[in-house]
């Protein structure tokens, strides 16, 4: 499948917007899962002021067969990067922000730290910017999910990527169940916090398997679900060759099944990532976490 369809086509981005935006974060010196991602969205984003920033440097420790992101060994950890970050937010002149990472399973705490600091310096320099966290699963090790929930975000997410059935082709150092355990343990430990997850299509997912997903993520605690297409970052063998383009018709669909399992807030569409329209999902839970406004 080298050829994508007519629905993928995206209007022709701002190129000065887009050349400012990316001048502003090379001057910070911070990483953007947008480009270590190989996100669809980036121009789209870039020319509205809106990046996912990713801390814990750019090196994974996992080797997901869906990623485009390096793996190998990091670099040690840089305590000026949680400030690198909120002087950037600042100077864009954002009001809502994802904070990401790569995997760091080589760390004591697997970077759950770094997050809490970065929170810390963003609302140091402004109380009204919203954050949202898209974090690594930590080992589903309750002290460090707590210490995370902690540092109280709006949202906190995880992602189960596929089905439970893909699962070990997909993320071979990840597991279903401990996906599922991060997400539970983040609604338990603070129910004001929104609870994010989303999956990819495409993969060779049955229709049975995606609402098996999509009910295991809302038993579990998961208020904002985010649907999208899976596009292989390379023809190699390291990464997975898309099985089907799912339609825009077939998203509709999942969302409005989605939506009547009981989540919130539901994001799904073939160039959707997990942090696409961010902003836009949290404020569509209708204040139902206005308590987390803080």
């Amino acid at each position: 499948m080298n050829r994508l369809p007519a629905w993928f086509q995206q209007p022709f981005p701002q190129k000065e917007k887009v050349l400012a935006f990316k001048d502003l974060l090379q001057n910070k010196k911070v990483y953007t899962v947008c480009q270590g991602a190989q996100c669809p969205n980036l121009t789209q984003c870039w020319q509205k002021k809106v990046a996912t920033f990713m801390i814990l440097g750019n090196i994974c420790t996992r080797s997901c067969r869906f990623c485009a992101v390096t793996s190998g060994i990091p670099k040690a950890v840089d305590a000026q990067e949680p400030w690198a970050v909120a002087d950037a937010v600042c100077a864009a002149g954002l009001d809502y922000v994802v904070v990401t990472s790569v995997t760091r399973d080589d760390l004591p705490d697997q970077g759950a730290q770094q997050f809490c600091e970065t929170v810390a310096a963003i609302r140091a320099r402004s109380e009204c910017i919203r954050i949202e966290l898209l974090i690594p699963d930590l080992s589903a090790e309750v002290s460090l999910i707590e210490r995370v929930v902690c540092a109280k975000p709006h949202v906190i997410g995880h992602n189960v990527e596929t089905v439970e059935r893909l699962t070990c082709e997909l993320r071979p150092q990840a597991d279903y169940g401990r996906s599922l355990k991060v997400l539970r343990t983040v609604k338990e430990k603070d129910a004001c916090i929104a609870v994010k997850s989303g999956f990819m299509l495409g993969l060779g997912e049955t229709e049975a398997e995606i609402a098996a997903t999509m009910h295991d993520l809302r038993e579990n605690g998961c208020d904002i679900l985010t649907l999208g297409q899976y596009l292989a970052p390379s023809r190699g063998p390291r990464h997975i060759a898309v099985r089907r383009f799912v339609t825009p018709q077939e998203f509709e669909q999942h969302k409005q099944k989605a939506l009547a399992l009981g989540f919130k807030s539901v994001v799904s569409g073939p160039l959707v990532r997990s942090s696409y329209m961010a902003k836009e999902a949290y404020e569509a839970c209708g204040g139902v976490f206005a308590a987390a406004e803080r």
